[in-house]
């Protein structure tokens, strides 16, 4: 697992790469589109963005998986969208839109894993790899 300055690192050049090249290249990893999660610190109260991807999307409902490459702590923008779950979302280089997210209940994730691992193999091993379920969460345009 990417230490913290490693996952900033790593956003960070993520970003570059989208602004360098004009958004054709880090649109998507695969299959999943990429997205830059916008979300109000719990302790701060500052913005913070994250790139993540989506592997499965429902409409207008995109799910994300916080997995933290399957490490034993929940990644901060999880926590901090659990205390403020309204955030801002682009998708794909687009404006950002306003988004409230909610973890998906043991009945939504029962249905969404399967779709999850489907999209991304990853995301099985990185369960194997923590005791913590690894939460989804189900993000939705608030108008």
């Amino acid at each position: 697992m990417p230490s913290d300055r490693g996952l900033k690192f790593m956003n960070a050049a993520h970003r570059a790469l989208l602004r360098i090249t004009g958004g054709r290249v880090g649109r998507s990893f695969g299959k999943m589109p990429a997205v830059e999660l916008t979300t109000v610190g719990r302790k701060t109260g500052k913005l913070h963005s994250v790139m993540l991807t989506v592997p499965v999307r429902e409409g207008d409902t995109l799910v994300v998986v916080a997995s933290r490459g399957g490490d034993d702590r929940h990644p901060a923008w999880f926590l901090n969208l659990q205390a403020n779950p309204v955030v801002q979302l682009s998708l794909q280089g687009n404006p950002a839109q306003s988004m409230r997210a909610h973890v998906a209940t043991a009945e939504e994730r029962a249905r969404l894993w399967p779709k999850v691992t489907a999209a991304y193999k990853g995301y099985a091993g990185y369960q194997k790899k923590t005791d913590r379920e690894i939460p989804l969460v189900l993000l939705a345009p608030t108008t």
